[in-house]
């Protein structure tokens, strides 16, 4: 495996990691619904993206009015993200919310890649990501055996997770599509985010008071913009760039494991030995899509964009951060 594909998959898996803090953290503003949190974290996220982009967004001007069709398409669908994703976990709890988004992101990922593009899934992806969402399975199983909410919240909040799932597959294909057609990457990624930012600010005006009300809420409000938002989506950018969006969202299987040790550890949340089965063969996905060899069709899937110009050679424009 050559050194750019090992250094995106573990920035992905980095984001992973504080990505699955985010559930957790929510905890400690129990105050703030979760619309607000939503809105906070990938309102202001998003804002700091794009501001970080500016040069970028300067120089590409062009080529982002020519794709403003899927810039729009991206950054509502950065919108409805965190208001669905937060919204599962205050249904469901932390390790049920977070395993059913993210597992289901892979399948809408490959379906949508296949669908618009007509990309064939690689072998590999296709064994990595049966693993994940078993495993995901199993803990979505264990979570209900124990759980204490109500049935009806329960689905309820999976359901929004799979909204959640569907909703995070689209950005980041949308901006690895733009990425394919020679749009840069901070251009990108400081387009659909900081659009997508701007649209969740009237939902944290209307919501957002309780995270004014205490300085543990203005600083989980804090935590949730700059770390898991504003670092972990600089970091999946980079990711994004050299891995297709299918491989990159079958990586952050690893946020609904951290989700539910987190869950266990400091929530108090209980895990039964299916569930810590479950976080084992998202484990063994996670190796085999790091170590794996591409076979043809995941080759084209990674590393071949249909723009003239990779998104692995085009770089950030200079002053810009990627």
């Amino acid at each position: 495996m050559n050194r750019g594909r090992m250094l995106a998959i573990g920035a992905i898996t980095i984001t992973s990691i504080l990505w699955g803090t985010t559930g957790t953290a929510a905890t400690f503003a129990p105050d703030a619904g979760p619309l607000a949190i939503g809105a906070a974290a990938l309102g202001i996220g998003g804002i700091l993206q794009a501001l970080i982009a500016i040069p970028a967004l300067r120089a590409q001007r062009g080529r982002l009015r020519a794709n403003l069709p899927l810039v729009a398409v991206g950054a509502v669908a950065v919108a409805i993200y965190p208001l669905a994703f937060y919204s599962s976990m205050h249904l469901a709890g932390v390790a049920l919310g977070t395993v059913v988004s993210l597992a289901s992101a892979p399948l809408a990922s490959g379906v949508l890649e296949w669908f618009v593009q007509r990309t064939p899934l690689g072998r590999w992806w296709m064994v990595a990501a049966g693993l994940g969402i078993i495993g995901s399975l199993l803990l979505c199983l264990s979570k209900m055996a124990d759980g204490p909410g109500g049935a009806g919240n329960t689905l309820a909040g999976m359901a929004l997770g799979l909204v959640a799932g569907a909703t995070y597959a689209c950005y980041s294909w949308c901006a690895r599509r733009l990425m394919d057609r020679g749009v840069g990457r901070s251009a990108s990624m400081g387009a659909v985010f900081g659009v997508g930012g701007i649209l969740l600010l009237p939902v944290l005006v209307l919501t957002g008071a309780p995270l004014l009300a205490s300085t543990q809420a203005f600083a989980v409000a804090a935590y949730m913009a700059l770390v898991p938002m504003f670092l972990g989506y600089v970091l999946f950018g980079y990711g994004l760039a050299r891995l297709g969006a299918s491989t990159a969202t079958t990586i952050t299987l690893s946020e609904p494991a951290v989700a539910a040790i987190l869950a266990v550890a400091i929530v108090g949340e209980t895990l039964s030995p299916a569930g810590w089965s479950g976080l084992a063969i998202i484990g063994a996905a996670l190796v085999i899509l790091a170590l794996a060899p591409a076979n043809a069709a995941a080759s084209t899937d990674d590393t071949a964009p249909t723009s003239p110009t990779p998104a692995r050679d085009l770089q950030p424009t200079p002053g810009a951060k990627p």
